[in-house]
């Protein structure tokens, strides 16, 4: 069995910070104030995209008005990570790419949504209601399961990645996933090189209240990442955004010349019962293995916000001797499915440059020895736990 290295060849950042890893180094190596909206969805708080000129990824006017805003965002993103890996306008390596999209359920119609919740309330048979409505007030359209394709046919529609395609489901744990069975092809010499990302729009009432139906979202404004326990609310403040890596072998970035941000050395996941099993614990172990004896390491952490599992992390984070740790979520929100592949491309961005970004609040530590390897981490909100150990090349 091959035991390929992969690199990371190409980076695509988009969210509130800005877009692109120069826009997102600047804001991060001083302490960044967060671009919030208070007003449209109070009394929750989100960080909102900022301009962005679609033109720029995405020339046809034609595609872009298919598109929802995630599909959007996703394939600006993607567009900027082949740019930056030097591929966006080779057709050869475009059509041979192999693709991995973590994506949700797409953008659903809220005018149509609360015409069933109304009805609902005084309909003596909600079933035949429901039917009813949904075949008369939807416009033809794919089933919720084909949605999450969406974004992945765009990108090969619009930058012509035509190999193999992938698309996982299930908020931060498709992210994880999806980088994962990506370096995983990579390694066994099952795909030469490949893109991976997603994207997440959370501007949108309906995004927001799947987090508030479980209780999850900070009721009374935004707060430092790490200091939001006893907050009214569950902790979650979201944001919109979009990550996309290409991912290389180290025999063809060599072949092409391409340079590279970082090697994955390892991903570790998991999916415990956290009604049952020890967050904590599970979390300690992953940390370890992804640290390796590791004296004083950087770890890009992807922490949501949510009471139980921020709590559990920095609990660990705090117990690692010398461990300088980022909580990236305080800054641009949490993107959710987009979450995993933001915290790794910023670690691989933080590897090739040899350096920490500077602390994003006042109980982080700042380090000031060289970076030669760093962590990213995403515990879900509900489920999913994830770290990448990143390595320079």
């Amino acid at each position: 069995m091959q035991n390929n290295k992969v690199l990371i060849t190409g980076i695509g950042i988009v969210s509130s910070l800005g877009e692109g890893i120069d826009a997102h180094w600047n804001a991060l190596s001083v302490k960044p104030e967060p671009k919030l909206d208070t007003e449209n969805f109070a009394p929750y708080t989100v960080h909102p995209l900022g301009e962005v000129d679609w033109n720029l990824q995405i020339p046809k006017r034609s595609d872009q008005r298919q598109m929802e805003t995630w599909q959007r965002l996703g394939t600006y993103a993607a567009g900027l990570a082949l740019q930056d890996a030097g591929i966006k306008e080779d057709e050869a390596l475009c059509s041979t790419m192999d693709m991995v999209v973590a994506a949700g359920g797409g953008e659903r119609d809220l005018t149509v949504d609360t015409l069933i919740l109304g009805e609902g309330r005084t309909s003596n048979d909600r079933g035949v209601m429901l039917n009813q409505k949904l075949s008369t007030e939807l416009r033809p359209t794919l089933f919720l399961a084909q949605l999450s394709n969406l974004l992945a046919g765009n990108i090969s529609i619009v930058h012509k990645v035509t190999g193999s395609s992938r698309t996982f489901m299930g908020e931060e744990s498709s992210g994880i996933s999806a980088i994962e069975t990506a370096a995983a092809r990579i390694r066994s010499g099952q795909s030469t090189h490949m893109l991976v990302g997603s994207a997440y729009n959370t501007e949108h009432w309906d995004m927001l209240l799947g987090h508030e139906l479980g209780g999850y979202l900070k009721s009374d404004g935004w707060a430092p990442l790490w200091q939001r326990q006893g907050s009214a609310g569950g902790g979650l403040v979201t944001g919109s955004g979009g990550a996309f890596l290409v991912l290389e072998s180290a025999e063809h970035a060599a072949k092409r010349g391409a340079r590279a941000y970082a090697e994955i050395e390892q991903i570790t996941s998991g999916q415990i019962r956290r009604g049952r099993d020890d967050l904590k614990k599970a979390v300690q172990d992953m940390l370890e293995k992804a640290v390796d004896g590791d004296e004083a390491p950087f770890i890009v952490s992807g922490a949501s916000g949510a009471h139980e599992p921020t709590t559990a992390e920095k609990a660990v984070l705090d117990a690692l001797p010398g461990a300088a740790a980022r909580g990236i979520s305080g800054i641009t929100g949490h993107l959710r499915e987009a979450q995993f592949p933001l915290a790794v491309a910023l670690a691989a961005v933080a590897v090739s440059k040899g350096e920490a970004f500077a602390p994003l609040e006042k109980s982080e530590k700042p380090l000031d020895k060289p970076v030669s390897a760093a962590i990213a981490t995403t515990i879900g909100v509900t489920r999913a736990e994830g770290a990448a150990r990143l390595v320079k090349v």
